[in-house]
């Protein structure tokens, strides 16, 4: 921890001054600011002016006096003033006091300079006291209320996302304590005839009421906004510190000259505090040093004078316009976030998108609804439902877009095949376009199934076939001369070819004579060749008879000349016997 020296103000210097309805950040505060290198402890109190502020937040710098104690109808605190002492209970951290301008300023008649006052009081400190009289009522609430959505207009971080726990971890150490002081409290603490604790007083008075209507929307609306942004929440009563009379002298009496139970109640609150407030955290759990809590000053003053906030006589019209406008701004980040969830472009109809789109359109309502606050005339509603309506013309124009952007790329993609032929001359030949035609629909055939192409796919594809129309045509045309000429050279050669045709008929005919011709010479010369054969065979049997013949005949003669010489023997032998046998 950095033992940085001690801030010594023996009394409290003004830290922005109000004058003119301009907000102005004294140079020499910021410089005791910027010179504490400690941690620090903002405790800033608020309410409506002579409430007896000044007389807590003196008591909290352990004085009597310090910061002005208004005895007349003339308020003295102008703007914000600062008292920065060595914190009580927390060694090495510095604890900065801010007393507020009172609400409702009758000198000034300008509204806003308390309300701005306030909502700086409500972002620079660590512990916000709100100091209001006798009881909480609506009117006290609806104060509160105001400065808190005030607060949200200036871009700090005070509206978690309450999707991570992270950050709502880090809007519970960033948001202010509330510690609400009731002054001159005269009701008794009780609830259904049981005694009640001051806390349990302030949870009860903003708690919601159960019930489907307008006017407790209206009235619980502000009360769950006080809560969600003040997740620590105390309350402490007082009772009249003296007689009526002597207020006028209360930062010069002493505590014996003082209500015995008020004395007490003021000691339990400035214990409660030294004890419990916590060190002013940055978002990111950065604990702010007097040099951050300068920056801060002069980053929200410059905001405010910029005209960050507005500038209306009436806190109740503003808290409309403000929480309607927030309302607004939650139902369109509601639509916004559906249809980003949902939505994916381009969609096949446009059906899918007005479908989607109503339905978003009923939640975004519903939250506004919701959130909605006194807009009787329903011209935030109105707004709201034009906006919707601008997101919707925006939603389908980005579809028409997406739908073109992939049917074109679709397009490229699928009939770039085509066009590569078309380059390469592959249909440049007869019947060509025939097969340009068969492989463009297969390719037609082809994108259609592709999936998602969205509410221009059918124009897109039209477009596209129309564009190469040309090129189609030209194919066409090509091809068309080609199969004329084809069609020349294939009468041609079938001219030719039936003359060789007739011409190898004559010749076939000619040798078909020629060879029936030779036929009948052959058969002819078979049937001569027959004759002759059997002729021949005649000749050759006659020949073999007469050989036969022959040889009988030389047989006979053979046997015959031995008969004639046997008997030629015989008859030489004489002998009758043999003659006898010869006859």
């Amino acid at each position: 921890m950095d033992m940085a020296p001690l801030i010594h103000m023996p009394e409290p210097l003004c830290l922005i001054e109000n004058t003119n309805g301009q907000l102005l950040a004294n140079p020499e505060a910021l410089k005791i600011l910027s010179a504490i290198r400690q941690p620090v402890v903002v405790v800033a109190i608020m309410g409506l002016n002579r409430t007896g502020k000044s007389y807590l937040i003196n008591k909290l710098a352990g004085k009597n006096k310090g910061f002005s104690v208004g005895s007349t109808v003339q308020s003295h605190t102008k703007g914000i003033w600062m008292w920065c002492v060595p914190h009580p209970k927390k060694p090495n951290h510095t604890l900065v006091l801010l007393d507020t301008e009172g609400l409702g300023d009758i000198e000034k008649g300008d509204k806003t300079n308390d309300t701005h006052i306030a909502v700086l009081a409500l972002l620079l400190s660590s512990t916000f006291v709100y100091n209001t009289m006798n009881k909480i009522d609506q009117g006290a609430i609806d104060l509160l209320h105001y400065v808190t959505e005030l607060s949200h207009l200036l871009g700090i971080d005070t509206s978690p996302n309450l999707n991570r726990v992270d950050d709502t971890a880090d809007f519970v150490r960033i948001c202010p304590d509330l510690v609400w002081t009731l002054r001159d409290f005269y009701l008794d603490l009780e609830a259904n005839g049981q005694l009640i604790t001051a806390d349990e007083y302030l949870e009860n008075s903003l708690r919601p009421k159960q019930g489907p209507n307008q006017h407790l929307q209206n009235f619980n609306l502000p009360r769950l906004c006080i809560q969600k942004f003040f997740p620590v929440k105390k309350c402490f009563i007082f009772d009249l510190p003296t007689h009526q009379k002597k207020l006028a002298q209360l930062e010069t009496l002493h505590n014996d000259d003082l209500d015995l139970k008020f004395v007490q109640q003021v000691a339990e609150f400035c214990s409660y505090i030294f004890s419990h407030s916590k060190t002013k955290t940055l978002s990111g759990g950065i604990k702010a040093s007097g040099s951050h809590l300068e920056n801060l000053v002069q980053t929200y003053v410059n905001a405010i004078n910029s005209g960050n906030l507005p500038c209306m006589e009436s806190e109740v019209l503003t808290l409309a316009q403000i929480k309607n406008s927030v309302a607004v701004q939650k139902a369109i980040a509601r639509y916004d976030q559906e249809m980003g969830q949902k939505l994916q472009l381009p969609t096949e109809t446009l059906q899918e998108l007005l479908d989607l789109h109503r339905a978003s359109e009923k939640e975004t309502i519903e939250v506004f609804m919701k959130n909605s606050f006194k807009d009787e005339d329903q011209g935030y509603q109105k707004k709201l439902e034009m906006q919707l309506a601008a997101k919707q013309n925006d939603f389908h124009k980005r579809n028409l877009e997406a739908s073109q952007n992939r049917c074109s790329a679709l397009l490229q993609d699928i009939f770039h095949p085509l066009e590569e032929n078309v380059k390469q001359g592959v249909y440049s030949k007869p019947g060509g376009h025939c097969l340009f035609i068969q492989q463009r629909d297969e390719l037609i055939a082809k994108y259609n199934q592709e999936p998602r192409k969205g509410i221009q796919a059918e124009e897109a594809l039209q477009k596209y076939l129309e564009s190469k129309k040309s090129v189609s045509v030209t194919i066409f045309q090509i091809d068309l001369a080609l199969t004329a000429r084809e069609k020349e050279i294939e009468e041609e050669f079938m001219k030719a070819e039936a003359q060789r045709l007739m011409e190898s008929l004559t010749q076939h005919q000619q040798m078909m004579e020629q060879r029936k011709i030779f036929h009948q010479e052959q058969v002819r010369l078979m049937e001569r060749n027959r004759v002759y054969q059997q002729a021949l065979q005649q000749r050759a049997m006659e020949g073999q008879l007469q050989e036969e013949v022959k040889r009988l005949k030389e047989i006979i003669q053979a046997e015959n000349r031995k008969l004639h010489d046997k008997l030629q023997n015989l008859l030489r032998n004489d002998s009758p016997d043999d003659t006898c046998i010869l006859l």
